[in-house]
């Protein structure tokens, strides 16, 4: 499977509420398993619905997304391309939080488009990160 598009946490984030209706539309276009999301982003999410005390419609609506994409895992390969590509940013003085980063780094390594409602990765160099705004 080629993924092409590695969905942030406040993306799936919107997907799980269910009323963004633009996005929804957005992700019914892409074929199925060209969209993923990073083995980070899950644990993201899984400490924010124990942090909110496992709401049951927000475990429901995070089982949804799961079985409708992929959760890819943060491997050798991806922290490999991790060390690289912090170092690199870091001589720009571009700065992420450690998550950003390894979520970045995450579509860096699979050659992916990380979708992101995040405008901190409007930091890095497009031709450092392939990134969109759903």
């Amino acid at each position: 499977m080629s993924a092409r598009y590695l969905l942030d946490t406040n993306v799936i984030s919107h997907i799980m509420q269910g009323r963004d209706a633009l996005l929804l539309a957005r992700l019914t276009q892409v074929p199925v398993g060209q969209v993923v999301m990073s083995s980070i982003t899950l644990a993201e999410l899984e400490y924010g619905l124990h942090r909110k005390g496992q709401p049951v419609r927000l475990r429901n609506a995070l089982t949804q997304v799961l079985l409708h994409m992929d959760v890819l895992p943060w491997d050798e390969a991806v922290a490999t391309c991790y060390g690289e590509f912090c170092a690199t940013l870091e001589v720009q003085g571009i700065n992420l939080s450690d998550f950003d980063m390894m979520i970045a780094a995450h579509a860096v390594a699979l050659n992916a488009t990380l979708v992101s409602r995040d405008k901190a990765f409007a930091q890095v160099p497009v031709e450092r990160l392939s990134l969109e705004i759903w």
